[in-house]
């Protein structure tokens, strides 16, 4: 399942220095959750510079930071990349912990798998469950990528397996070559932005229905107007009587 073609209305610019001369942009927070060695920092950098670099070291968790506008709406993104070495079967308690924290920070994920890894597609599941059980009342937006379509050689997992696994778990799937096709990359990215917008508008909206409206206070010379009728009634009711 691919999400519509958005491209042509995305725009990538560093968070400037100080907002006061405009308004403030909406925080978007993005977590990039994945095996190690399958693509995750290239996606991530590929995305924010349209550069592709194939190698890198295992990185310990880096937070990038952009001003991004997607379909004339300006957002502030922020996207933590995360270790390869923390996985949400792992029995360590820290990396639990620290898998848990960057999950409960993040408001949208992107869960990625290398075509190339069949151990890296299993580890998918788990990662998404953790999710859940994290925001179990939430609805945070997930996409799954298959990254490394490029290597076709050396596919390891089919097409129709991601295919499956998202229909099972409710996500979007894609799969991708971040070396060979920026557009697909940044692809991924607006439309993960734009479902975590519209989670932020949902939201929202349910807070606001859910204000009880404050009672009016009362008017003064209303209430003198109401007291002055009361008095003229029981004075014409006493005349009568009388």
């Amino acid at each position: 399942m691919r999400p519509p073609n958005m491209s042509g209305h995305f725009l990538l610019a560093p968070i400037p220095e100080s907002s006061t001369d405009c308004f403030l942009p909406k925080d978007i927070k993005l977590a990039v959750l994945g095996a190690g060695r399958v693509g995750k920092s290239a996606m991530i950098v590929r995305f924010l510079t349209k550069r592709f670099i194939g190698d890198y070291e295992p990185n310990t968790g880096k937070l990038y930071s952009r001003l991004v506008y997607v379909e004339g709406d300006q957002l502030s993104l922020q996207i933590q990349d995360t270790p390869g070495g923390i996985q949400a079967q792992d029995g360590l308690g820290q990396a639990v912990d620290s898998l848990s924290k960057c999950v409960q920070w993040a408001e949208g994920f992107l869960l990625v798998y290398s075509i190339t890894d069949y151990d890296s597609y299993q580890a998918i599941r788990p990662l998404y469950q953790h999710i859940r059980k994290v925001h179990p009342d939430s609805k945070a937006p997930v996409i799954i990528v298959g990254n490394k379509g490029d290597l076709q050689h050396a596919r390891q997992v089919q097409t129709q397996d991601g295919i499956q696994l998202a229909s099972e778990l409710g996500s979007l799937f894609l799969e991708i070559s971040t070396s060979e096709n920026y557009e697909d990359v940044c692809e991924v990215f607006q439309h993960l932005c734009k479902e975590v917008s519209k989670a932020h508008s949902l939201a929202g909206e349910r807070r606001r229905a859910s204000v009880i409206p404050r009672p009016r206070s009362p008017n003064m010379q209303d209430l003198k107007r109401r007291f002055k009728q009361a008095l003229s009634s029981k004075v014409k009711a006493a005349s009568a009587l009388g």
